[in-house]
């Protein structure tokens, strides 16, 4: 709750001062609003689109995803069988029914390489982001802050930005934060680290507390009547009081899920596919499937709230989760499935109809694939094990091209069977949904790795 009024409930300034200064993205709404976002010379680069990466972190299965190899020999076919698709001929994993119905909104690669089978975070932190989150290169680019609605431009969020009870943010195969050379300032805004806008803004939102958090609501009602009242902004400087007033209203809007329609919380809500109790305990990963469970479908609608207001990049994943070597710490590929693809089905077929039925299938592109694959044949406890020959990816909205897979494999899924899909095309497809790439390098303010050397890739193919 807004610690805003006295005990006297009279407003107390040095509280009116406070909210007027949160920070977001790194720079105080005061200081944003009393200077340009970012020069005139950027602003003709950037397309009205966003991205939202999901990172499945841990490294999916290409074949029990959507590649399912069933003519393959039995140790090498998906363990979870395969599905038709919207797509003729064309059929993706056992666990995915809804992505098959929406098959010809979404697109497949099934040549994507990405390049060893290492535990780290490479399609979104790597060498080919010159070791910054991609999104740090979209504000580096865009600036930090939306112009208009104030919104940090690029966002990370973490099972604890909707869910208290969840884990920490896994930083330890990658910082997800990592700004490369580009600086601090640019690091994704992280609602779930705590600070003063999570404490002050409450912007967590655990379902089963709904009620509880329209509190916020309240409070902020309470700060509108308090200086209608007394007046308080007569004496103040209008920078501040724009300031204030964009705190009372969309920024904290953008990250309130308690104003979605209760039909739509439910349709993204992924808790009740796999309960807690429903997942064997022997496993080290338990909790990890848990926070995948809670969270996922409201990571994503907050994602798309947050985009729907102007940000443009925004990260989501739910920790290591996707690694199933059947070993103490992961279960078999067919039982990991059941925790996994499940609610990953389930929130991405509500993610895609929510931007249909909003009209943003074209402003908005969701990127989802993780830093590897596995290995084509099943080992001897059920379990996949790491694999960098072949990974799936899958892209949906963004104005390309839907309803297609890009790319073949060979007969066992393991190698691509035409020219492979390599992180550069993926991140050339990126920034060319966001940006003119084109005028990019004439810019003389960007740095020259961004300029030079991204605008010469080349994006996927088809797409």
């Amino acid at each position: 709750m807004l610690t805003i009024l006295d005990r006297d409930r009279r407003f107390n300034r040095r509280a009116f001062l406070r909210i007027g200064s949160l920070a977001l993205g790194g720079m105080s709404l005061a200081d944003m609003l009393a200077v340009k976002s970012r020069a005139a010379e950027t602003r003709q680069l950037i397309k009205d689109r966003s991205v939202i990466f999901l990172f499945l972190h841990g490294g999916p299965s290409q074949i029990e995803t959507f590649d399912p190899k069933m003519t393959a020999p039995a140790e090498f076919r998906s363990a979870t069988g395969e599905l038709a698709t919207r797509i003729p001929g064309v059929t993706f994993g056992g666990t995915f029914p809804r992505l098959a119905a929406l098959a010809d909104k979404l697109s497949v690669v099934r040549s994507f390489v990405t390049g060893d089978g290492n535990h780290d975070i490479k399609p979104i932190v790597g060498r080919d982001s010159f070791g910054a989150n991609l999104g740090s290169i979209y504000s580096r680019i865009a600036g930090r802050n939306h112009p208009q609605t104030c919104l940090p431009t690029n966002v990370a969020l973490f099972p604890k930005a909707v869910e208290p009870r969840s884990q920490p943010a896994n930083m330890s195969f990658g910082r997800f934060n990592a700004t490369g050379t580009l600086g601090s300032g640019f690091a994704p805004f992280d609602p779930s680290v705590g600070g003063d806008v999570q404490n002050d803004m409450r912007l967590a939102v655990p379902l089963n507390r709904l009620d509880d958090r329209r509190r916020l609501l309240t409070g902020l009602d309470q700060v509108r009547w308090q200086l209608a009242e007394q007046r308080m902004l007569d004496g103040m400087d209008r920078i501040r009081e724009q300031a204030l007033q964009t705190v009372l209203g969309g920024v904290a809007d953008a990250f309130d899920l308690t104003r979605e329609d209760r039909r739509t919380l439910e349709r993204y809500d992924t808790a009740p596919l796999v309960r807690p109790e429903n997942i064997d305990r022997r496993w080290r990963n338990y909790n990890n499937y848990v926070d995948n469970a809670r969270t996922l479908g409201c990571l994503l609608l907050l994602a798309r709230r947050l985009c729907e207001r102007g940000c443009g990049f925004v990260t989501v994943t739910t920790n290591f989760v996707w690694d199933m070597h059947a070993d103490v710490n992961n279960a078999p590929v067919g039982e990991g499935m059941r925790y996994m693809g499940t609610p990953l089905d389930f929130a991405l077929s509500a993610f895609i109809e929510d931007l249909e039925a909003r009209g943003l299938s074209e402003r908005i592109l969701l990127v989802a694939c993780g830093e590897m694959g596995r290995t084509p044949r099943i080992n001897n406890n059920g379990g996949r094990d790491h694999w960098g020959g072949l990974a799936p990816l899958l892209l949906t909205g963004g104005g390309l091209r839907m309803g297609q897979v890009i790319g073949r494999s060979n007969r066992t899924g393991g190698e691509p069977a035409s020219n492979p899909v390599r992180i550069q095309n993926l991140v050339a497809t990126i920034m060319g949904t966001l940006f003119d790439m084109g005028e990019l390098r004439l810019v003389p303010s960007m740095p020259r790795e961004i300029a030079q050397v991204m605008t010469g890739w080349e994006p996927i193919p088809g797409l």
